[in-house]
């Protein structure tokens, strides 16, 4: 059940309040939604189609999305896809699919995170909070050094080998995790702890799985045989510099 504290307001680093775009075809979670997060302070949009969703993205850029897979006409994949061809807004999927290859799609597109019908509005709103906190620059971030790959945790940015990689807020999130201590063994558990703020209790942690994949894709040379990232069998991951 869902409290009645009140939460902070959650602005961009222009200090204006953070723009979201709730896209659902039942007006009911579009109500519920929309409530708990103007009570967050944040400006909401909503749209209950996907042709009305890529309106909405093109007119208002928001700074995240909270997207339904299961939409009339275009679906979530569809929309989300387009999204990540063009930008690198946070995602969090909404999804009454259980099943895992799904969820595996759904974050292989580029989502960020994702939310299992029915929820608890409070913890949507909890997610929306670490994501777009996550996703903002922070200030007197360090800079990360290995050889030709360079992680600025200032502007956010990844390059490899002078050329800027371009990564979601939750990849840049688990990329900096790892590389801040280096050839040190993580379970798929203490990611979720430490990178999402959450729990095996509440993600599944083959979202970790699907990251780190994700992340090889970008900046290894052969996925199959990594530089950096590396995979302690039964264990987890490490970072090697």
């Amino acid at each position: 059940m869902v409290g009645s504290d009140t939460m902070s307001t959650m602005s961009t680093a222009e200090g204006r309040q953070s723009r979201i775009l709730v896209v659902d075809d039942e007006p009911m979670v579009l109500e519920v939604v929309t409530t708990y997060l103007e009570r967050d302070g944040y400006q909401v949009t909503t749209a209950s189609s996907g042709a009305e969703a890529i309106a909405a993205i093109s007119g208002s850029r928001p700074d995240l999305v909270v997207l339904d897979v299961m939409l009339p006409e275009i679906d979530g994949f569809d929309i989300l896809g387009r999204i990540r061809r063009s930008s690198d807004t946070p995602v969090i999927l909404l999804t009454a699919r259980t099943e895992e290859t799904d969820r595996v799609l759904g974050l292989e597109l580029g989502a960020d995170d994702y939310v299992v019908k029915p929820f608890s509005p409070r913890e949507l709103a909890a997610r929306v909070r670490s994501v777009l906190r996550r996703a903002q620059p922070r200030r007197g971030g360090e800079v990360l050094e290995f050889g030709d790959l360079r992680i600025d945790g200032v502007s956010r940015e990844v390059s490899l080998a002078g050329e800027v990689v371009a990564t979601t807020p939750k990849e840049f999130d688990l990329l900096v995790f790892l590389a801040g201590s280096p050839r040190q063994v993580f379970s798929r558990s203490q990611l979720l702890e430490q990178v999402w703020d959450s729990s095996a209790d509440y993600q599944d942690p083959s979202t970790v799985t699907v990251h780190v994949r994700r992340l090889r894709q970008k900046l290894e040379a052969d996925a199959e045989n990594p530089r950096w990232l590396h995979t302690v069998w039964g264990v987890g991951y490490r970072f090697e510099p």
